[in-house]
């Protein structure tokens, strides 16, 4: 198999992470990411492979696969152990809905971030009521993530593709000084716990690493992102 990814794309990382999970052997190309004009020219395999243009994209064998999701799903049906998904029906379901809110709807204020840094690079002045408005959502995504979570160790039971995205967003949020509030014990608690596991803190290293190489963006470590 063969992964076109980007060392700061939150969605690589999802896939990443599931296949370390997983142990699947699997050749990884970076693509290349330019301060002020992100993706751009956009890698040519990339191009060819996703109508959208974006990574994540698998290749295995004559299979091309792109979206996250898509991929996670075919990773977890290539590999059914290590589980990452229940395999209750109605739980299943609940779990694919949990990770489409964070892909979806809690992922657009962190992008709403990196649009902006991107325009002030290119020369834009910083506009203060965008970081406004991304905190104020961030907020309200942290509350509803710790009624998810409720007093369980993990969103769907045991570790799951949930845990993986919803983790992500609150780690690239942390890189926009956009910490969890010290109000939710419980999330911190979850968080701690998956920035535990091996896979997930070689991953969350290897963001950091990328970060500190990539001029002016920041994705902090675990005692960042906890921090009140």
């Amino acid at each position: 198999m063969k992964l076109y990814s980007s060392p700061l794309s939150l969605f690589s990382a999802k896939v990443r992470i599931a296949l370390a999970e997983k142990g699947l052997p699997c050749d990884i190309e970076q693509v290349p990411l330019h301060p002020a004009l992100g993706y751009q020219p956009k890698h040519p395999q990339v191009v060819e492979h996703n109508p959208k243009q974006q990574v994540p994209v698998l290749i295995d064998a004559d299979l091309v696969l792109f979206d996250s999701t898509v991929i996670l799903e075919y990773l977890e049906e290539l590999a059914p152990e290590p589980a990452l998904y229940p395999r209750d029906i109605r739980a299943r379901a609940r779990c694919r809905l949990l990770e489409l809110e964070a892909d979806e709807l809690h992922f657009a204020p962190i992008s709403s971030l990196i649009v902006q840094r991107y325009a002030v690079k290119s020369g834009a002045a910083p506009d203060d009521t965008v970081r406004a408005k991304s905190a104020a959502a961030l907020r309200a995504y942290s509350s509803r993530l710790a009624r998810h979570l409720g007093n369980a160790e993990y969103l769907c039971g045991s570790f799951s593709v949930a845990d993986i995205a919803h983790f992500l967003v609150v780690c690239f949020a942390s890189g926009f000084d956009l910490p969890l509030s010290a109000e939710l014990p419980t999330l911190h608690a979850w968080f701690g716990r998956v920035a535990s596991r091996p896979t997930v803190a070689a991953e969350l290293q290897r963001l950091v690493e990328a970060a500190r190489a990539f001029d002016g963006v920041s994705v902090e470590l675990p005692a960042a992102v906890a921090a009140p």
